[in-house]
């Protein structure tokens, strides 16, 4: 009885549902999401994600130490596990030959990456960081100094493909955690490695470095004041369940997602996935340094702060274009040159003044169409964008041979409607 008067009132309610308008069906869909839409869209940025990176030191910095040292305790085991670290790094740095005694001065700190303690057997993973000051006069510039020639400032997106899922900073990833812990001090390249966290898992995505606009790449960039960006990407594949896990890392870099280099590398099983990374991240800083020295790192002038390196890009490709015109038409040209010159030595230079132009932005690919349009308007010399607000009005500032009603007969010319302010215009379609 109790379940026949629950389950006549819902069929029921199905009956009436199934025979209202679609408006109806649609308002009633609109009110659930009302109801539901605000705890999902703050799902999206809470969570446990978000690594912060270490603090960057200008110290000698040896990572991946392995130890398997003994002693009467475990304690006694650990001390030497660690004078054994501190031997096995100064080897790697090819330093000369010193005492435990001398070593340990010049240690500032140990790095436990995992370790094991039994009761008399210690065995572990270690990094030791040696003081610049005292130990950089034996080894000279072993162990990552900086170059004399050092990178502008570039965004860090690690892209991870693991199990058949793209990532960056949605979760906290492996690939993630180790380019947080990668010391960068020694390296010319200087990398802005963000945290993750909140809103900045929304901005930094894996689709984000399939984007080609550079009014979405400059406004990310100034969020996080870098003139570029570096994609490296590892793909990991895992052979079999508790098997070898085959890792392939790509170097990648600019808007474009342009390729520089690639490798592979195998780690025994799951446990030293975190070690192999590791490596991988040296491996990687390896390739934009030479990247860097080849001159292939420089940042992209459409994408420099100021939009002063994209102007002048432009203006130089206009230039360019205009010499192969003037090419072909040399011979007409010349045929009426005593009157061209005549008149051109009582004209007056044109001057060059900017504007801003507000327009809606409904989404990208909008205001990639205004740009383009404004951009081929006559005597515009280059518009890009100084603030993006998808959903309302951006502004873009445009650089024009001309005055301000100069600038708006051109737009209207190339269908704008376009109202005129104080030093400023205002167009839609």
């Amino acid at each position: 009885m109790t379940s026949a008067l629950i389950i006549e009132p819902m069929q029921s309610f199905r009956h009436w549902l199934a025979r209202q308008p679609w408006p109806i069906l649609a308002a009633i869909a609109c009110l659930a999401l009302a109801l539901v839409g605000g705890e999902r869209l703050i799902a999206q940025i809470e969570g446990e994600r978000g690594i912060p990176p270490i603090a960057s030191s200008s110290d000698i910095h040896v990572t991946g130490i392995e130890v398997n040292a003994t002693g009467d305790t475990g304690e006694e085991a650990r001390g030497n596990g660690w004078r054994m670290a501190q031997r096995k790094a100064w080897a790697k740095l090819k330093g000369p030959k010193m005492s435990d005694g001398q070593l340990s001065s010049m240690v500032t700190a140990i790095v436990i990456e995992k370790e094991q303690i039994g009761p008399r057997r210690y065995v572990a993973s270690l990094g030791v960081i040696f003081d610049r000051t005292q130990a950089g006069r034996f080894v000279g510039t072993a162990g990552g100094s900086s170059a004399s020639r050092q990178s502008a400032p570039l965004l860090v997106v690690p892209v991870l493909y693991s199990g058949g899922v793209r990532q960056v900073f949605e979760v906290r990833g492996p690939w993630q955690r180790a380019w947080a812990n990668f010391q960068p001090a020694g390296s010319p390249v200087e990398y802005v490695r963000p945290t993750g966290s909140g809103g900045e898992s929304l901005v930094l995505t894996a689709g984000q470095t399939g984007r080609r606009s550079r009014g979405w790449w400059r406004n990310v960039l100034n969020q996080f004041e870098s003139a570029d960006v570096v994609s490296p990407v590892a793909r990991l594949e895992r052979q079999w369940p508790g098997g070898p896990v085959r890792g392939t890392f790509t170097a990648r870099y600019g808007p474009d997602n342009t390729y520089i280099d690639s490798f592979t590398m195998t780690a025994p099983s799951e446990n030293k996935v975190p070690m192999m990374l590791a490596k991988a991240v040296v491996r990687v800083d390896g390739i934009y340094r030479r990247a860097l020295a080849d001159g292939l790192l420089k940042p992209d002038p459409t994408l420099v702060a100021g939009d002063l390196a994209f102007d002048a890009a432009l203006a130089k490709l206009r230039a360019h274009l205009g010499r192969d015109a003037d090419a072909g038409s040399a011979d007409n040209t010349a045929a009426s040159s005593g009157a061209d010159t005549s008149e051109a030595g009582s004209q007056t230079p044109q001057t060059i003044a900017t504007y801003s132009v507000q327009f809606a932005s409904p989404d990208a690919a909008a205001i990639d169409r205004a740009l383009a349009s404004v951009r081929g308007a006559a005597g515009v010399r280059g518009a890009a964008t100084t603030s993006l607000a998808i959903g309302g009005t951006s502004v873009m500032r445009v650089t024009v041979a001309g005055d301000l009603e100069t600038l708006a007969a051109a737009l209207r010319a190339k269908g704008w409607q376009v109202t005129v302010g104080s030093n400023a215009l205002r167009i839609a379609r």
